[in-house]
C-alpha cells in the first residue's frame, strides 16, 4: 500500500492546522464556567500561577488553580459582563503592584488603583505582589528598637526593626488603636509605614485615615484597603500587596512598617475562594495550605545585612479570637510563625485598663536585644513584678491580714499597672518612658496615692525638662544610665518629689 501526493499533503496541512490551534490555545483560552468570581478556563496552556488573565471590557482575573484540562482563575472585578464561551487572554504578567514614593500619602486598591479621590498614582515601577522571602544568609539580627510609644509595650514586650510581632485579642479589645499609635509614634523616626485593611468598613477606614491625617503620619504612611464589600480575590490578595510596596523601601536600605488588619478576614477570603475553586476542605473548612497562606507573607519580613542595604521590614499581623480562645486553628498557625504575641483581654478592658495587654500572655522573642541600654536598666522586673502582684492580689481576697512584704508587693504593683495606663493617641518619647520607669524602680512614688501617679508623673517630666534639660539630654544622647547619671536623677528626683508632696498635702 503506498500514498498518494494529495494524501501526504492533506496530512501534512492536518497536523500544521492542529499544531496552530495548539500555539494558539497555550495564550487563549475559552470560559467554560463562570460564577461566585470564580471561572474554569479551557486551555491557557502555558499559564503560569498568579498569572494576571483579561477577560476583556476591563475585567481581569489571576489564576490560581492548574489543572489537566483547564486552569481556575478568579476575577478581579464584577463578573457580570463575563459569560461562558468567552475568549481570555494571558498576559504574561504576574500580578504586580505599583510602588515607590508616589504611594506616600495615598489611599489605594491591592492593585494600585487610587481610592482617596487625589488623582492618578505617579509610579515609574511596579512589582510582583508574591516572591521568595529573603535569604538566611541575607538577614543579620535585630538590633534596633521600633518604639511604638507605649509603656507596656516598650518596657515589658519591646519590638525590634524587622520582627514579627502579632497583636491579638478578641473583637473590640484595642488591637487596631495599637497599630495605629504605633504608626503615629514613627513621626520623625524615619519609617515608612503601610496599613492594610482587609475587610473592614470603609467608614472605619475613613476614621483612621483621618486619624493618621490630623497626626501628620500620612506623609509617610501608604493605606492598602480591600474593604468589605470587596471580593474575596481582592482581599485574598491585600497584604501581598502592601508587603511589596513596603519591599521597595526595604531594598533602598530603608525601615519600614506593615500593619495587616486584620488576617483572620484573610485566612476567611482565601477559603471563601479555595472552596470556590473546589479545593478539598480541611480543618474548620481550610485548605491543607492555609498555613503556607501566611507564612509566606510573614517570612518576608526581615533586617537585611549592611551587605545589601542594612533595611528592615517589620510586620505587626492582627489576629482576632473568638471568646479569648488563642487555640483556634489560624491563631495558632500565626503564633507558631511570628517572633511574639501582644496578646490583649476583654476583661483587662472592660476594667479600663488601656491597653489591655496581658503581660503574662505576652511574649517578644527578640525585641529585647533591640531595646536601650537605660530601658534595660529600668524595666528588667516589671514583667516578674506584674505577675507577683496577680499572684498576691488573688491571696488577697481570701483575707485582710497581710503580713507587710505582701502588702509592699501588692503596693507596687498597682503602682506600676497604674503607671502602665496610657490613653490612645497620647504617646510617650523614649526619655519619658525611662525617667518614669527609673522614679517608680527607686520608690519616689511610694508615697504617692495609686489615683495621683499619673498627675505626679506628669509634673515631674514637666520639672525634670525644665530645670535638668541637660540631664534630659544625657539620657537621651547616651541611652544609657552611668552610675554618675544615676546619682544625679536620683538627687533631683528626690528633690521635687519632696516639694511635690508638700504641694498636695
Amino acid at each position: 500500500m503506498e500514498l498518494r501526493p494529495d494524501e501526504i499533503s492533506a496530512l501534512i496541512k492536518d497536523q500544521i492546522r492542529h499544531y496552530a490551534d495548539k500555539i494558539e490555545m497555550k495564550d487563549v483560552g475559552t470560559v467554560i464556567t463562570i460564577g461566585d468570581g470564580v471561572s474554569l478556563i479551557h486551555g491557557l496552556d502555558d499559564a503560569m500561577l498568579g498569572e494576571l488573565l483579561d477577560f476583556g471590557n476591563g475585567v481581569y482575573g489571576m489564576v490560581m488553580n492548574l489543572e489537566e484540562d483547564y486552569v481556575g482563575a478568579v476575577l478581579l472585578g464584577n463578573d457580570d459582563s463575563v459569560k461562558e464561551g468567552d475568549e481570555v487572554k494571558r498576559t504574561g504578567r504576574i500580578i504586580e503592584v505599583p510602588v515607590g514614593d508616589g504611594l506616600l500619602g495615598r489611599v489605594v486598591s491591592p492593585l494600585g488603583e487610587p481610592l482617596d479621590g487625589a488623582g492618578p498614582i505617579q509610579y515609574t515601577k511596579t512589582r510582583p505582589i508574591e516572591r521568595v522571602a529573603p535569604g538566611v544568609m541575607t538577614r543579620e539580627s535585630v538590633n534596633k528598637p521600633l518604639l511604638t510609644g507605649m509603656t507596656t509595650i516598650d518596657a515589658i514586650i519591646p519590638i525590634g526593626r524587622g520582627q514579627r510581632e502579632l497583636i491579638i485579642g478578641d473583637r473590640q479589645t484595642g488591637k487596631t488603636a495599637i497599630a495605629i499609635d504605633t504608626i503615629l509614634n514613627q513621626k520623625d523616626q524615619d519609617v515608612y509605614c503601610i496599613y492594610v485593611a482587609i475587610g473592614q468598613k470603609n467608614s472605619t477606614v475613613a476614621q483612621i485615615v483621618e486619624r493618621l491625617k490630623q497626626g501628620g503620619a500620612m506623609a509617610y504612611t501608604t493605606v492598602v484597603m480591600a474593604s468589605a464589600s470587596e471580593l474575596a480575590p481582592i482581599q485574598y490578595i491585600a497584604p501581598y500587596a502592601g508587603c511589596a510596596i513596603g519591599e521597595e523601601w526595604l531594598e533602598q536600605g530603608k525601615d519600614v512598617l506593615v500593619v495587616y488588619d486584620d488576617l483572620s478576614k484573610h485566612a476567611v477570603a482565601y477559603r471563601t475562594v479555595s472552596l470556590l475553586l473546589k479545593r478539598p476542605p480541611g480543618r474548620e473548612a481550610y485548605p491543607g495550605d492555609v498555613f503556607y497562606l501566611h507564612s509566606r507573607l510573614l517570612e518576608r519580613a526581615c533586617k537585611l545585612s549592611a551587605t545589601y542595604g542594612g533595611g528592615s521590614l517589620t510586620a505587626l499581623p492582627i489576629i482576632e479570637t473568638q471568646a479569648g480562645d488563642i487555640s483556634a486553628y489560624i491563631p495558632t498557625n500565626v503564633i507558631s510563625i511570628t517572633d511574639g504575641q501582644i496578646f490583649l483581654q476583654q476583661d483587662l478592658f472592660n476594667s479600663g485598663f488601656r491597653p489591655a495587654i496581658d503581660t503574662g500572655l505576652s511574649v517578644s522573642r527578640v525585641g529585647s536585644a533591640a531595646q536601650v541600654k537605660a530601658m534595660k536598666q529600668v524595666a528588667s522586673q516589671l514583667k516578674f513584678e506584674l505577675a507577683q502582684y496577680a499572684e498576691m492580689q488573688s491571696f488577697a481576697q481570701f483575707g485582710s491580714d497581710l503580713d507587710k512584704a505582701t502588702q509592699a508587693i501588692i503596693d507596687h504593683g498597682q503602682r506600676v499597672r497604674a503607671l502602665l495606663i496610657q490613653p490612645q493617641y497620647e504617646s510617650r518619647s523614649l526619655v519619658n518612658q525611662i525617667l518614669m520607669l527609673f522614679s517608680l524602680k527607686y520608690g519616689f512614688v511610694k508615697e504617692i496615692p495609686v489615683a495621683g501617679i499619673a498627675n505626679y508623673m506628669q509634673a515631674m517630666l514637666d520639672a525634670m525638662h525644665a530645670q535638668h534639660a541637660n540631664l534630659v539630654e544625657m539620657l537621651a544622647s547616651e541611652k544609657e544610665i552611668t552610675p554618675a547619671l544615676e546619682t544625679a536623677l536620683k538627687e533631683s528626683l528626690q528633690a521635687f518629689t519632696t516639694q511635690y508632696l508638700k504641694t498636695v498635702a
